[in-house]
């Protein structure tokens, strides 16, 4: 070994190793504070890609989610508004299976017709209401609720309106005036017409409600593949936290050595002051 003062070969050593040592401390102390093993393109461009393209997966899924939850709240009022109007069917029923009996008197047909009336005009109250967001399955304003299932637009889930109002017969035939319970006759007609809108409105509220379902699955299925995908992007991107604590304690104790080591190098050319005193 040649003795000289020009240039320091330890030193030079020792401070490749220091700054190697100090390097990889960085990164390891990144993936500590950021808690990220890839957190940019150039820790790991194959994984961040794949980890971006699931982000932007997980991302669209979130919207498609809340036109799922707007959707099913517009059938379920909907749903809610037509069980309200079976149960009054059921009592207009009641009203015209009475107003059949040909013993009534004019007065007690009277009662009865307005009875009936009242219950009519709670029904186009009830039909008015069911209005949720603009939108209404209801009052025939909405004939098809269509409603975006997929991240890309490709499916979606289609659900029919109905026309419940006093204007149409589609669904409600009954006389929403009532005056068909002006005799015997023509209130067993009526009662034939309420059993129709039963039958009727029973086969409306069935598909509403197999509707509101598939908005309800599909948003349950979005949602364990949001669950899938964050676990996915976390084992793409994640950093073990255990096993990077262990990395930072022995690189922090490698760089006090090398420290050290360099300062010992450092004071090596000192020695050779010895040789001329």
């Amino acid at each position: 070994m040649v003795n000289n003062v020009s240039t320091n070969p330890g030193a030079l050593v020792a401070l490749q190793n220091l700054n190697r040592i100090s390097a990889q401390l960085e990164d390891v102390q990144r993936r500590v504070s950021t808690g990220k093993q890839v957190s940019s393109a150039k820790d790991n461009p194959a994984l961040y890609a794949l980890a971006q393209k699931q982000r932007a997966e997980l991302a669209s899924i979130e919207p498609v989610q809340q036109g799922l939850r707007v959707g099913a709240s517009a059938v379920d009022v909907a749903i809610a508004a037509g069980e309200g109007i079976s149960d009054i069917l059921v009592q207009m029923r009641a009203i015209a299976s009475q107003a059949s009996d040909p013993a009534l008197g004019a007065s007690e047909r009277t009662l009865l017709q307005d009875q009936y009336v009242a219950l009519a005009d709670q029904v186009g109250r009830l039909v008015d209401s069911a209005t949720i967001g603009g939108r209404n399955l209801l009052d025939g304003t909405t004939a098809l609720l269509s409603v975006n299932a997929s991240t890309d637009g490709s499916s979606t889930i289609d659900i029919d309106g109905y026309n419940l109002t006093s204007g149409s017969t589609t669904v409600l035939t009954f006389d929403w005036t009532g005056g068909d319970l002006g005799a015997a006759g023509t209130a067993a007609t009526e009662l034939a017409d309420i059993d129709t809108s039963i039958d009727n409105l029973t086969s409306a509220l069935a598909a509403l409600g197999a509707g509101s379902n598939s908005l309800t699955l599909q948003g349950n299925l979005l949602t364990r593949v949001a669950d899938a995908l964050e676990v996915s992007i976390g084992n793409l991107v994640d950093a073990d936290l255990a096993k990077e604590s262990s990395r930072l304690q022995a690189l922090q104790v490698q760089q006090q050595l090398a420290i050290q080591t360099l300062s010992i190098a450092n004071a090596a050319p000192n020695a050779i002051l010895a040789l001329f005193a």
